[in-house]
Order: structure tokens, then sequence, then C-alpha cells
């Protein structure tokens, strides 16, 4: 009897454990997130349905979605070209320096974005060394983006490339593949899944994006103003409703988006585990 009852005295331990740590972590979840976001989603509808939308839907407010909206598509599509680029170099090439990059890379992850936009300037702005004047314009909002988006498709691709198995490659070499097509065919639908999980993170950071853009792109609507800017003069305007609106409608689109990926990424991962 005794002998019978150990297991089932263990496995009571192991429930009652794993039943502390998801209460302990939903707990905390709750704090950090969800409460804050409950509190901006009862003070965006404090003033009815009908304040709401005419916060969303006045002209600044489509205006500064659409700059939001293209630049972050466009930045996201560069960054998992070259974070793509990049994450393979750092793991198939050796070359000097290759460390130094490697801790380069997380430089935006470790700046203040205020930072950030302070480097755009002194970079692209009036006295550019570079003969560059970016400062006001599209050019100068993307390029503040791609710099602090990067990281996000490098760190997620970097570390499936490392898993990937090479006798795979070996083989299609072998049977007389060429470069492109080992990559299409046997390469990326392994890294499908990392790339679109970065590519959400990306497109979801660059649409909350404020610091790296406030000195180089200018606020200048229709052109650089991008939504968290717009939030920026609703809240100087004593208009904390308006700025809980357009919060609510980026946090919108960046879970949609971030949901579409992750999903889409789990049916690649899927796929690819039943041909292998």
């Amino acid at each position: 009897m005794t002998a019978t009852l150990i297991p089932n005295l263990g496995d009571a331990r192991r429930g009652g454990s794993t039943s502390l740590r998801v209460g302990v972590a939903m707990g905390w979840l709750s704090v950090i997130v969800l409460l804050p976001l409950a509190a901006i989603a009862w003070q965006a509808f404090g003033g009815g349905w009908r304040a709401f939308w005419l916060a969303v839907s006045s002209s600044a407010a489509l205006e500064s979605f659409r700059v939001t909206l293209t630049f972050s598509a466009a930045v996201t599509l560069v960054n998992l070209v070259f974070g793509l680029l990049i994450a393979w170099v750092l793991v198939r090439d050796d070359f000097p320096g290759k460390r130094l990059v490697d801790t380069i890379i997380d430089l935006p992850f470790a700046l203040p974005t205020i930072v950030a936009s302070l480097v755009m300037l002194a970079l692209y702005g009036p006295h550019s060394p570079v003969g560059l004047h970016l400062q006001h314009t599209g050019w100068g909002v993307a390029v503040a983006l791609a710099f602090v988006t990067l990281p996000f498709v490098v760190r997620a691709v970097q570390p499936v490339l490392l898993e990937i198995d090479h006798e795979a490659e070996e083989a299609a070499a072998a049977l007389g593949a060429n470069n492109t097509t080992i990559f299409t065919s046997v390469v990326l639908p392994s890294l499908t899944p990392s790339l679109l999980s970065g590519a959400g993170l990306a497109f979801s950071r660059a649409i909350g994006e404020f610091g790296s853009v406030v000195l180089i792109g200018g606020a200048v609507p229709g052109k650089t103003e991008v939504s968290s800017q717009w939030i920026r003069t609703l809240i100087e305007n004593d208009d904390r409703t308006g700025a809980a609106a357009i919060s609510i409608v980026l946090l919108s689109i960046s879970f949609v988006v971030l949901l579409i990926l992750r999903t889409l990424g789990a049916r690649a991962a899927k796929r690819e585990e039943l041909s292998l």
C-alpha cells in the first residue's frame, strides 16, 4: 500500500507546485500588464463610444496612423532582409571583430531611445558630417525606426541558425542543388517561424516608438508625425481620453499583428516537423 501511495503523493506535490507557479505567473502578469491595459481602456471609453470614435477618426489621427503604419511596415520588411543577412554572417562566417559586431547589435536595446534620436540628429541633422540632411523627412524617421528594431530580427533568427542541421544542406549540395536552392528549400523553411516572430516584434516596436523619432522626425503633420507624437500632443492639450483612444488603437493593431504572425509561424513550424 505504501508503494502505491508514494507516486500519488509525488503527483499531488507536483500538481500543487505547478498550480502555485501558474498562479504567481498569472498574478504578476495581471499586475504588470493586464491592469494597466484595463486602466487605459477604461480611460479611452470614459467619454463614451462617440468620444472614442471622434478621437480615432479625426483627420490628424488618421494621418498619424497612415504615417506610422507605412513606415513601420516598410522598416520591418527591410529589417527582415538585413536582419537575416546579419544573423547569417554572425553564425556562418568568421572574421576579425565578430564578437564586437555581435555585441553592437544589442546597443539599440541598451540605449535610451532619446539618445538614439540624438545620434541620428548628429549624423543626419543640419550639420551632418556625412552630408545627409534627413531631419524632418520621412527618410529620417525610417532610419531611426530601422535602428531600434533591427535587433529583434537578428536575435530571433540567430539561435535557430545555430541549431540548423548542416547535414541536410550537405545532402542537397551532393545532389547538385545550388546555393540558392539550398537556402530556399532547406534553410528558409526552418527559419520562417523565427523570421515571422522577429518581424512581429519589430513591427510592434516601430508603431509605438517615440523617443528615437522625436528629434529627427520633427512631428510634421501628415509627413513625419507618428501616432506616438500625436498622443503627446493630445496629452499636452489635456485631452487624455483622446490620447488613450489612440493608444488603444495602436495596442490593438500590435496585438492582432503579433497574433497573426505567431499563428503563421506555428503552422510553418508544424509543417516543417511533418516534413522531416
